[in-house]
This record gives C-alpha cells, structure tokens and sequence, in this order.
C-alpha cells in the first residue's frame, strides 16, 4: 500500500499543538519508524492516539402491525420482542496519529522531492518510507551502455 497518496495536505490539532498530519490510524511499530525518521531530519514529531471511530446509533424498531381478530373484529395485543443487545464494539490493536509542528510539511512532497534522509546517508525513497524492501535491479539509463 503507498501511504504517501491516500489523503492530501491535512493540518489538525494534537495535543493542543497544530500538526501537519504524517500518517492516521499508524502501529505502534510504524509510529516508532517514522518517529526516529522525522526526528533525523530535525523536524519536531507529536503522537496522539487515534480516537475510536463513532459509533452508529441503532435503528428504531418498526413497530409491528396489529393484529386484528376475524371473528371479532378488534385489535389483538402484540408483545414486541425485546430489542437485540448491541454489538460489543471491536476492540482492534492501538492505532496512533502522528503530526509534525511544521505545518508546511507534507510526506509526500518530502519523499518524492528527496528532501529527506536516512540515518546512514541515503536519500529517503518510497520503499524506504513505505518500510517495503529495497528492488535491486538494472537501472533503466544502464540499458544502452552495453
């Protein structure tokens, strides 16, 4: 999955500070990455837990037609079965929202402008950013030496 073009430019507030929003609903695991990686560009790095999604309120029963007696002609009593329990909500792994203060900043124009770097040097690319192995391979422009 490229998390670098699932949403646009998106600036919200994390504790109480306005972020240029990284990445939603990231791992523990992820936060810890991008953390050490942003923090290496010098860029000041905020997490928040991500709040649990709204929860839908449950339909209105609808309430069931009478019942009318052939014999007499009147209205027969219902009983309505009581309504079903909620479902417990899902409870998933954490998930946490990490922002940077510079509000400027975008993951997407970082990566693919190659303005950030790993701590060994490199430039930082796609794969890196998307924690996917590196493709070794022939280089496209190497083509036509041989």
């Amino acid at each position: 999955m490229n998390r670098l073009s699932s949403e646009g430019h998106v600036v919200e507030e994390l504790g109480g500070v306005r972020c240029s929003i990284v990445e939603k609903n990231a791992s523990p695991e992820r936060v810890e990455f991008l953390k050490k990686l942003l923090e290496y560009n010098k860029l000041q790095v905020i997490t928040a837990p991500t709040p649990p999604p709204p929860v839908k309120p449950a339909p209105k029963p609808i309430p069931p037609k009478p019942v009318i007696d052939p014999v007499t002609g009147e209205a027969l009593p219902v009983v309505a079965a009581p309504p079903p329990p909620p479902p417990p909500a899902p409870v998933g792994p954490p998930t946490f929202t990490i922002g940077v203060t510079n509000i400027s900043f975008h993951s997407m124009l970082a990566v693919y402008e190659r303005s950030l770097s790993t701590p060994e040097g490199k430039v930082v690319s796609i794969a890196y950013w998307n924690q996917e192995p590196e493709k070794k391979g022939e280089l496209y422009w190497e083509r036509r030496k041989q």
